[in-house]
């Protein structure tokens, strides 16, 4: 384990104490801690047995170049002992919720869970509970440890912008601690675009104004920044001198859409498949509607080919959370926008979620009230047994790839979904 501290680190408490939580090659991880003879060896994580796209790989796989998104094929070439392992995407997010809820409840209330293997935590006011920066940060790595024998990075610094550029400064099992009076020299030579939110257009207003590293930052007016992207450009100045002032976010905010899409086998242009994997989507969009007592009345279905997204935007005759009428709808698109064209990705989404009951008219008709009783009955025995325990016999024959965890997932509340 790695430890880089700045000398006046162990200064008096800080005004405002951040650490990043980020879980080295998480799945990777996870998989090499389950199984013995993965240990030590390069390790690439695939969506199901047949999945040839790697979503994450071990530390002994990117020693030769395997990165996420490569295909298998391509990261078996530069690494031919490649092993791959089938996503558990399941047990991922039943860990993360472990390691989640332990942060909060060991180390501070304060906590936003970024992805499924990141999380902030403000830990300005537990400062005298748990001592120095070091020892925050070393609880940290102590309760990952404690409750998923895994292993992670820490970054501890004044602002969240810092303490996630310091969390990937040793990895893996590496800590990294910058005070908040030494934030702006320690990135004075980085290039703004390591800055986590700083993407490709910000990127290029910037260059083209002679700004590449943050140090040149302060050269530029923060109005020229303001005046072309808001507040965003606002605190894209601030970040770059080691002052960002977001704040760590507790609350997680109901989603202003439900969905769920999944990627085909390469090339596909057999109906009966897709209409599966429609199916599939239309009635996992519908149980997590009805999960969280919602309805939708506004859907966005597509499906994905190398010419773009044939689809878009269709409406129910009424606010629903049944999948019924999104599978009409499903089929309705590929009889007249499909065209028979090689298909990628399919995806159903629910564009207006609202609570249950509250958007019907006065004379709209309500749902019959025995529909509505076999989905909640369907719902208990699939929260029991397991998802898809029971279910429509169309998709017996449904995709084999395993569910992906979206970038919103949180372990709790509406987000919670895999």
């Amino acid at each position: 384990m790695g430890i880089s501290v700045s000398g006046s680190a162990r200064q008096a408490v800080w005004q405002r104490m951040i650490v990043l939580i980020d879980m080295n090659a998480f799945f990777a991880s996870i998989e090499q801690r389950d199984r013995l003879e993965l240990r030590g060896r390069p390790v690439a994580v695939t969506n199901g047995d047949q999945g040839t796209c790697i979503i994450t790989s071990s530390y002994e796989a990117r020693a030769y170049g395997v990165r996420t998104g490569m295909r298998l094929r391509e990261a078996r070439r530069l690494c031919p002992g490649l092993l791959r392992v089938t996503a558990r995407s399941k047990l991922y997010a039943e860990v993360s919720t472990r390691i989640m809820d332990a942060l909060r409840d060991r180390v501070s209330p304060e906590i936003e869970v970024f992805s499924v293997d990141e999380a902030f935590i403000d830990a300005t006011r537990v400062q005298r509970l748990h001592g120095s920066p070091e020892a925050v940060a070393q609880l940290v790595r102590q309760v990952v440890r404690e409750v998923a024998g895994l292993p992670c990075s820490v970054g501890v610094a004044g602002d969240k912008t810092i303490a996630k550029w310091a969390a990937k400064q040793r990895k893996p099992d590496g800590v990294t601690i910058i005070p908040p009076w030494e934030s702006a020299a320690r990135i004075r030579d980085v290039p703004v675009t390591e800055l986590c939110g700083v993407g490709r257009g910000i990127g290029s207003f910037l260059a083209a104004r002679g700004v590449h590293t943050c140090g040149e930052m302060s050269d530029l007016p923060i109005g020229e920044l303001t005046r072309r992207w808001g507040n965003v450009g606002r605190r894209v100045w601030l970040m770059a001198q080691g002052l960002d002032p977001e704040p760590v976010r507790t609350e997680v905010t109901p989603p202003k859409s439900v969905g769920h899409g999944k990627v085909l086998p390469p090339a596909t242009t057999d109906e009966r498949m897709l209409l599966t994997y429609l199916e599939h989507m239309a009635h996992k969009v519908a149980a997590r509607l009805r999960r969280h007592h919602l309805e939708a009345q506004q859907f966005f279905i597509g499906v994905k080919t190398d010419t773009g997204w044939v689809g878009g935007r269709f409406l129910t005759p009424d606010p629903t959370d049944d999948a019924r009428p999104l599978v009409s709808l499903c089929r309705q698109l590929l009889k007249d926008a499909w065209l028979g064209r090689p298909a990628y990705q399919v995806q159903v989404t629910a564009l207006d979620p609202g609570l249950a009951g509250v958007q019907m008219d006065l004379f709209d008709k309500q749902e019959p009230p025995r529909r509505a009783v076999v989905n909640r009955t369907v719902d208990e025995v699939n929260r029991r047994f397991g998802t898809m325990a029971v279910g429509p016999a169309a998709l017996l024959g449904r995709s084999s790839t395993a569910d992906v965890i979206a970038p919103a997932w949180r372990p709790h509340g509406y987000r919670h979904t895999v």
